[in-house]
């Protein structure tokens, strides 16, 4: 934070400027009006502001008239008197106990501090500004030491509020008081506040156009020191301490020696695998792509297949897609190839690949059981009678082999595939099924 830049204080509008003077000069009106008036004019999202300004005025006694400083009291008081917190009590406490303030000033705020919830509270505001200053009661009460006051203040059910920052108590006001004008002339009507940059006035009835000339300059607030900074020192290396190092840039160049490498196998697999999804392949190309995956296990991420193909490959060539799938387990997009495979339409290729995958690698419980619920959705889903009993023939002798191979936990599913023999019971092959569910139980 810089020397030069004052600490911010929120500004407020022209209208409430003029509202807010208007409120501090009301002396004749009972203070309850005054405060009435203040919540109404001002809404809750604009009240910390507001309070901003109130207290920038009550720090300087030359500030406000003494009336003008009791309403500016009141109006902190009272509208937060709802709120479990009021975050002006700090500043009501150091003005309740402030010696050199005058004794009506203290009486005022330490009735506003003690009679939090009582009766007293409500009689102080029946009063004006004026009357109260005027009347014997500024001058019979007792003034309360700080200890009691806070202790008192503490029991009404008001939490503790903390302190101010040491260094904002080190700042400076940005606007300071005439030397010229005498203390004992601050609540007089002969000496009034003059703008920054305009002549001393003398009228009493130019101090608001003077309180607001200042509240319009936007370097009103306080200054604070220079928040320093200093580069830390080097630390000494000592024995044996690791050393920063700061190696030179100089880059070898590194060759690709798969640059012009013979990429014929590659484009040979590749075209094949184009092949075969268009149609069947002969025995002797199969042999072909068998052998040339076996020899590079890469090679299966360089053919050209992508999970958007593997339905036609299963149906053309489900032998192919078997071995593709088994090299491509460990592959990141594995999971894409089954749920492919889960979702497209069940024939007897694709229960073929399922049934040889489950012998040659170790399939995710998750996907053959997901794939075993389509199948027999697609059985009951099926309008044509010839094709469903096609269909769950191959079904029941799909889930025959893998539960005589012991791929699945018949348990897992026992409630499913048992629901489906009964359904298709008429079918010999479900029936075979369902005795066989039976001798596991």
């Amino acid at each position: 934070m810089s020397a030069d830049a004052p600490v911010p204080v929120p500004t407020l509008r022209p209208e409430e400027r003029e509202g807010l003077l208007t409120l501090l000069a009301a002396a004749a009106r009972p203070l309850g009006d005054v405060v009435a008036d203040f919540l109404a004019r001002f809404p809750r999202e604009r009240r910390l502001r507001v309070g901003a300004t109130l207290c920038f005025l009550l720090e300087d006694k030359k500030m406000l008239h003494p009336t003008g400083r009791l309403i500016a009291f009141a109006i902190l008081h009272q509208s937060y008197s709802s709120q479990p917190v009021n975050p002006y009590v700090p500043l009501l406490l150091d003005a309740a106990c402030d010696e050199t303030s005058d004794k009506s000033e203290r009486a005022f705020v330490q009735l506003l501090l003690t009679s939090a919830n009582g009766n007293n509270n409500n009689e102080v505001l029946q009063q004006s500004a004026v009357d109260y200053i005027n009347g014997p009661d500024s001058a019979s009460q007792a003034l309360l030491p700080r200890e009691q006051l806070e202790k008192q203040y503490c029991g009404n059910s008001v939490q503790p509020q903390p302190q101010a920052s040491s260094f904002r108590s080190a700042t400076v006001r940005c606007a300071i008081p005439d030397p010229d004008i005498p203390q004992s002339c601050a609540n007089s009507s002969e000496y009034v506040l003059s703008p920054p940059g305009g002549k001393q006035e003398s009228a009493s009835d130019d101090r608001e156009s003077a309180l607001a000339a200042l509240l319009q300059e936007k370097s009103w607030g306080r200054l604070g020191p220079q928040w320093i900074r200093p580069t830390p020192p080097r630390l000494h290396i000592l024995d044996g301490e690791l050393q920063w190092l700061n190696p030179d840039n100089n880059h070898e160049l590194l060759w690709d020696y798969s640059m012009c490498a013979d990429t014929s196998r590659g484009a040979a697999i590749r075209d094949l695998i184009a092949r075969a999804l268009k149609g069947p392949l002969g025995p002797g190309q199969q042999e072909q792509v068998v052998i040339e995956l076996a020899k590079d296990s890469k090679l299966v991420y360089h053919c050209g297949m992508t999970p958007q193909k593997l339905p036609d490959l299963v149906e053309h060539n489900p032998l192919i897609a078997v071995e593709l799938l088994s090299k491509l387990m460990n592959s990141p997009d594995i999971a894409g190839y089954f749920d492919v495979l889960v979702h497209m339409e069940m024939s007897l290729h694709s229960m073929e690949v399922v049934n040889r995958l489950t012998t040659a690698v170790e399939l995710p419980t998750g996907f053959v059981h997901e794939y075993i619920s389509n199948c027999i959705q697609s059985c009951q889903n099926i309008k044509d009678k010839y094709m469903q009993n096609r269909l769950v023939r191959l079904v029941c002798v799909f889930l025959q082999s893998l539960i005589r191979n012991q791929i699945i936990n018949v348990q897992d599913l026992f409630i499913e595939v048992q629901a489906f023999c009964i359904e298709f019971s008429r079918i010999r092959e479900a029936a075979g099924l369902f005795r066989l569910l039976k001798s596991l139980e």
